[in-house]
């Protein structure tokens, strides 16, 4: 553990170094290894088989992992990558299409979306070539093309354009939005191989988020085949398969109306500009919820910080002129909604995202569009943080401030050179370098 846990050093206060090492731990107790010493572990259709590479892992819990813990372990552990590709290539072979959840080497369906997708698409446009593309590939687009059970109808989906409330059991909303994103990351894959018949094909389907929209509440809500709103509609109502049903997965309209990880601008055209996207985004952190709903916890008004679909939402604010809101609101769940006890978490880990949420957030950026290779600045938490890389180099990232109070970002600068953009890429990180934050107690002009 100390090899792995020694590829980042930090400084901070006690509390945090004892929280980011935790998050770090925790982030790589899973996927897990569970082929024996020759190879050999049992597969999907039950056989005792040996894995291809020699190696083959599970535990993945992909709804929640595709969004910062996958992308955590191509910064950190990039040795294990091109193997969970494999896994997951070899896996969906077996059983017909790219894990859901996978458990011991098999499918549980838990959860919705095919998130393997993400991950395969992310592990590509990052240059990891230790796994055959062609025949990713081909995984990527029979598992976003050929129904499979119980979560993916995809000839409901294509006809129209979403998944209706009255022709789905459970979750229409959420898996619309979860399938939207993965049919964005095959067509960026699909186009970075040079499929450009496919590309089209799933880029298209990517817009299908805009047929949940509705403009007159400002809300992605649950349509009836017919075209027709479904009704009454309290975007307030909390949506879980396993207990209450309805169109939202363990969340509901204020949550989910903002999952839309590849389209940002598209999003903000569909509420009619900055203004008002913004104005919507301020009442999801000030509107109360009143849930019992377990999965639905670490609350900030709507926004629910135990769960999985809010951990991208805080850092939209960039996008539409107000990065200091980032700030402010980053800022305040690394420091209320994480803690050095027993109750550290807002909610489940879930298979590491909750940490990794907070390792990067920490560091002072996060991957709100897992595929794209840009991670979106927020509020660095840290003095200092070095990242040991890949091939002997190391990014260094420094945090100057006079107090604690000082979450704002005045300045930044990325190897001395002044940076106004409000990320910085995948490959810059690699690259090795310097990144300084000077921080103070008001908002500047920076990142706008």
């Amino acid at each position: 553990w100390n090899s792995y846990l020694s590829r980042m050093d930090v400084e901070g206060t006690d509390d945090e170094k004892t929280n980011f090492y935790t998050c770090f731990y925790h982030a790589l107790i899973q996927p897990n290894q569970i082929s024996d010493v020759d190879g050999m572990y049992r597969n999907a259709a039950d056989s005792i088989v040996k894995a291809g590479t020699g190696t083959f892992y599970s535990t993945f819990s992909l709804w929640d992992t595709y969004r910062a813990a996958h992308p955590f372990y191509t910064l950190m552990v990039p040795e294990r990558v091109d193997g969970f590709v494999n896994s997951l290539i070899e896996q969906g072979e077996v059983q017909g299409f790219l894990p859901i959840w996978a458990l011991w080497g098999k499918e549980n369906f838990c959860m919705i979306g095919n998130h393997g997708v993400s991950v395969i698409a992310e592990a590509y446009r990052k240059g990891f070539r230790g796994f055959d593309a062609e025949r990713a590939f081909n995984m990527v687009k029979k598992t976003q093309t050929v129904s499979h059970p119980l979560k993916s109808d995809w000839e409901v989906y294509t006809k129209y354009g979403y998944f209706p409330t009255d022709l789905t059991k459970a979750e229409s909303v959420s898996s619309t939005l979860e399938s939207v994103y993965d049919d964005y990351a095959a067509a960026d894959m699909a186009r970075r191989m040079g499929k450009e018949e496919d590309a089209a094909y799933f880029a298209k389907r990517a817009d299908y988020y805009k047929n949940l929209f509705d403009s007159q509440t400002n809300f992605m809500r649950p349509r009836k085949a017919d075209g027709t709103w479904k009704s009454p509609f309290n975007p307030s109502d909390v949506g879980h398969a396993e207990s209450t049903g309805g169109d939202y997965t363990e969340g509901n309209a204020w949550q989910y109306t903002w999952h839309v990880q590849h389209d940002v601008p598209g999003l903000i055209a569909l509420f009619g500009g900055e203004e008002p996207f913004l104005n919507k985004l301020d009442s999801l952190f000030t509107v109360k919820l009143e849930t019992t709903q377990a999965d639905v916890t670490g609350l900030i008004g709507q926004y629910a910080h135990g769960n999985e679909p809010s951990h991208h939402v805080a850092y939209l604010y960039n996008f539409a002129g107000q990065p200091w809101k980032t700030q402010k609101y980053v800022s305040h769940i690394l420091n209320t909604l994480y803690n050095n006890t027993s109750s550290g978490y807002a909610g489940n880990d879930d298979c590491g995202q909750m940490s990794a949420w907070y390792v990067f957030s920490a560091m002072g950026f996060y991957p709100v569009n897992p595929a794209d290779g840009r991670y979106i600045i927020g509020s660095p938490l840290l003095d200092e943080c070095t990242l040991k890389l890949a091939g002997n180099k190391e990014f260094r990232i420094r945090t100057i401030r006079k107090s604690p109070e000082d979450i704002y970002i005045q300045s930044v600068t990325l190897n001395g050179k002044k940076h106004k953009d409000f990320f910085i890429t995948h490959q810059d990180i690699m690259n090795g370098g310097t990144m300084v934050f000077k921080m103070g107690k008001k908002p500047s002009g920076w990142g706008k």
